[in-house]
């Protein structure tokens, strides 16, 4: 990270403190999934897909209503050095199954049960490149993975015509301090040097689903607390902008 000479911090890639890395959404990358979304933060990749089943576990049976879950892995090369596949070593890493929960309660926090009927969504967040913000990155891709399951859903009529079982949207980003100064969207580089460490879930309408936040290094205080928290919030009202204009695109070419 160097200073420009108007004092303003300018990271390593170029990024003032409050920008995001540039992200895409690519919709429908997988031609077998109900729903599915390859979503780029920087040099982070994430495969989400959707998948739609008419029924639900059978605890769920006559409910009347949904289930939506969700499961987290990284490719053996998704970063700088390979890991073993968990399934080869026969057991799930306790940060994957933190991360696969994360990404299911981030989800259901916006979809009406009752609206989605006896059917279950299966969400697959495979990271194919990371770089910092993997979670986050998952988070936001499978709400629009999910938005068109369930239009896909729609479709087959296994939902109603009329039924909005989605109510509201969903994403996430990560926030720090890294070198004294709040930073929005931490890639690796900035994540393994900072001082605070938080990641935060948020709806489109700005009400806060999940917020994971650890000092690193020295304890942060209220107003810096209150600072992430705002840059957080501006990060995923951008990132809500840009799933909406993506849903949107899909709608028109519907």
């Amino acid at each position: 990270m160097t200073e420009a000479s108007d004092n303003q911090i300018v990271r390593a890639d170029g990024r003032a403190p409050d920008d995001l890395r540039e992200v895409t959404i690519e919709r429908g990358w997988s031609e077998h999934a109900e729903g599915s979304a390859l979503i780029s933060f920087g040099r982070t990749k994430v495969l989400c897909t959707a998948s739609f089943t008419n029924g639900v576990p059978r605890w769920m049976s006559g409910s009347g209503k949904g289930w939506v879950t969700a499961e987290y892995a990284m490719l053996p090369r998704a970063t700088n050095t390979r890991n073993d596949r968990e399934a080869v070593k026969g057991r799930i890493g306790g940060r994957t199954h933190e991360i696969s929960r994360l990404i299911g309660r981030s989800l259901r926090a916006v979809v009406d049960m009752k609206g989605l009927g006896e059917n279950t969504i299966q969400i697959d967040c495979d990271v194919l490149q990371a770089d910092g913000g993997t979670r986050t990155a998952a988070i936001t891709g499978a709400y629009v993975a999910m938005a068109d399951a369930i239009e896909w859903a729609r479709g087959k009529r296994f939902i109603g015509q009329k039924t909005q079982p989605l109510i509201d949207s969903v994403a996430a980003i990560s926030v720090g301090i890294v070198a004294g100064t709040p930073m929005l969207d931490l890639a690796y580089t900035e994540d393994s040097r900072a001082e605070t460490d938080m990641n935060v879930v948020a709806t489109g309408r700005g009400l806060f689903v999940e917020v994971q936040g650890t000092a690193e290094g020295a304890p942060f205080d209220r107003r810096e607390l209150d600072a992430l928290l705002d840059l957080a919030l501006g990060g995923t009202a951008s990132l809500t902008e840009i799933q909406k204009a993506v849903l949107a695109e899909a709608r028109a070419n519907a």
